[in-house]
């Protein structure tokens, strides 16, 4: 009868040991890996609009690609504008798969977390200490990595706000240029004499974009306290709409030439500002353009400047 207890007993623990427990790890297991694929899948869907598949399988055209926008941006508000549409799905696309590498990361993280904690509850083991040291540990390294977690925080939020994106001319303080990429911690930034910045998204305190929406052209020319400021007002905006006559120059600007006057007067000047709306980046281009002809003009027309040797030959490009 001893020995049948014994045996009765030996059987059952290896049941439970030999059956129970690899069956329920197995089960955890196929449940995570379940769970993680189909999250993964409507996170592709979220960012792409499609099956990831057959995105991998198809190459849509031009038109097809800059006219979807991926489910998980349309309730975002998009500051690019709609003149390069190939440039605006691009920055649109890598928003979303910044975003989305992210969701997938954390619901991964969160998966395993959850699988290693449920097999060793099934092996037995108290994890309440487990989930107090993974507390602690986590405030640890929280409040060690902090600035980490505040970079990543911050490209996460820059990114959903569409602050700036690849090609857009930024200041972002210390750092004046065209952004080259953007990450959930680095901007890389290159400004005009080719050096390359690389900017921590948390110590970014602001960002003025030069790309978004449209510019605005700022002309400023300084003429002598004795000319006709009327008259070299006018020559100036006559010049400035003749500029804008070329094809070159037309493609970049929205709108007319504003004269809007003396700017500043100094003891032997007087400045005046004229501005033009141009499309983003151009602004630059059509400056010195209109500087060019504006004192070609004033040559032209005997407008005097402050300095003789400033007087600008008929025949100089």
């Amino acid at each position: 009868m001893d020995v049948y207890n014994v045996a009765f007993e030996w059987t059952d623990t290896n049941k439970h040991w030999l059956v129970e427990v690899p069956i329920r790890v197995t089960a955890y297991l196929v449940i995570a890996l379940i769970a993680r694929y189909l999250i993964h899948r409507a996170i592709d869907r979220a960012t792409t609009g499609r099956n990831p598949k057959i995105v991998a399988e198809a190459q849509p055209d031009a038109g097809e690609t800059s006219s979807k926008k991926p489910p998980l941006l349309r309730n975002l508000r998009e500051r690019t504008g709609s003149a390069n549409a190939a440039k605006v799905a691009a920055r649109r696309q890598q928003r979303a798969q910044t975003i989305g590498s992210v969701l997938k990361s954390t619901a991964s993280i969160v998966l395993l977390v959850w699988v290693v904690l449920t097999i060793l509850n099934v092996f037995g083991v108290n994890i309440a200490p487990f989930i107090a040291s993974a507390g602690v540990v986590g405030l640890a390294i929280g409040f060690g990595a902090q600035n980490l977690v505040r970079d990543f925080v911050t490209g996460v939020f820059m990114l959903l706000e569409d602050q700036y994106g690849v090609g857009d001319i930024v200041d972002l303080g210390e750092a004046i240029g065209e952004v080259e990429s953007v990450g959930l911690r680095i901007t890389t930034v290159r400004d005009i004499d080719g050096t390359l910045w690389y900017v921590r998204n948390g110590e970014i305190a602001r960002v003025g974009n030069m790309s978004q929406d449209y510019a605005v052209a700022r002309i400023e020319v300084p003429v002598a306290l004795n000319a006709d400021l009327h008259e070299a007002e006018r020559v100036a905006l006559e010049a400035a709409r003749e500029a804008i006559k070329d094809e070159a120059i037309a493609a970049k600007v929205i709108g007319e030439p504003e004269m809007l006057g003396v700017q500043t007067m100094s003891v032997d000047q007087a400045t005046l500002r004229l501005t033009l709306k141009t499309k983003p980046n151009a602004q630059w281009s059509v400056q010195r353009r209109l500087r060019r002809e504006i004192l070609r003009a004033y040559d032209e027309n005997g407008i005097d400047l402050p300095y003789p040797l400033l007087r600008a030959s008929a025949g100089a490009e």
